[in-house]
């Protein structure tokens, strides 16, 4: 671990209002919120969208596994808690590859006794090593659905990592009946103007960001079968609060989906 080079996980644990990082991660997090003032109401956007995600998924799905790739610093209520507080039984593996997100992980990451969680140490674009990892083998079951959280990770992967071919990897490797969940930066539902700014930002920042176009989020979710409302505005999937105080679409540019494998 480098705490001169700034880290994700640990810039949106600053953005989050965390203690968990360091000056380097302050620094890249305050040169994008420089370009994109929203980025704070942004993140806190995404992980009440990842709550409803996992939510619905266990209340109407019927879901009781998970698979939360690129977890970050774990902040209550955590997907586990979520899942967990629906039905006791859900079992949850994250998976991640910051030494900081591994120490807070093993403290706080504690299962309901009717469940199971558990943590791997691994990275995105090795899917393999995560799928072959004993300690997810031995909490998840392969041979039942599974939900596969991609929540605010794809970006980081830009197109020479090959994230539409590591997604379809794990998916093929779930069996008929789970489901995939992604949120994805993208420039489509903000300004021409803040848009402009957010590749420089993003190399200003010293982590690459991919900010894809609505057709190009929908390609991660080629043969799947998209449930309503389809491919939405991040605050716009399943919202839980009424239309006039929700946050605009403007204020937290991202897309939503989440999809069944048939």
């Amino acid at each position: 671990m480098d705490p001169t080079v700034p880290h994700a996980a640990r810039r949106y644990d600053y953005w989050l209002g965390g203690k968990d990082n360091f000056a380097a991660d302050r620094e890249s997090g305050d040169a994008v919120a420089a370009a994109y003032p929203a980025i704070r109401t942004t993140v806190i956007e995404n992980r009440r969208f990842m709550q409803r995600a996992t939510r619905h998924l266990t209340e109407q799905a019927g879901i009781r596994q998970f698979l939360d790739i690129g977890t970050g610093i774990p902040t209550s209520p955590n997907m586990h808690e979520v899942a967990q507080g629906v039905a006791p039984e859900s079992r949850v593996v994250y998976v991640d590859n910051d030494p900081i997100v591994l120490a807070h992980a093993r403290a706080l990451l504690t299962s309901a006794p009717e469940g199971a969680t558990a943590y791997v140490d691994a990275d995105l674009r090795d899917p393999d090593r995560i799928l072959g990892h004993p300690d997810l083998r031995a909490t998840l079951d392969l041979t039942r659905p599974i939900a596969l959280m991609l929540v605010a990770i794809l970006h980081f992967l830009p197109d020479g990592d090959d994230p539409y071919g590591v997604t379809r990897r794990l998916v093929e490797a779930l069996p008929s009946g789970s489901y995939l969940v992604i949120s994805h930066a993208t420039t489509d539902l903000v300004p021409r103007h803040i848009a402009a700014t957010a590749a420089p930002s993003a190399a200003t920042s010293m982590i690459d960001m991919a900010f894809r176009t609505r057709d190009q989020f929908a390609s991660f979710f080629d043969g799947l079968e998209l449930i309503p409302p389809g491919i939405s505005p991040l605050t716009e999937w399943r919202p839980d609060d009424p239309p006039e105080q929700r946050t605009p679409t403007a204020q937290a540019s991202m897309f939503a989906a989440v999809a069944r494998k048939p």
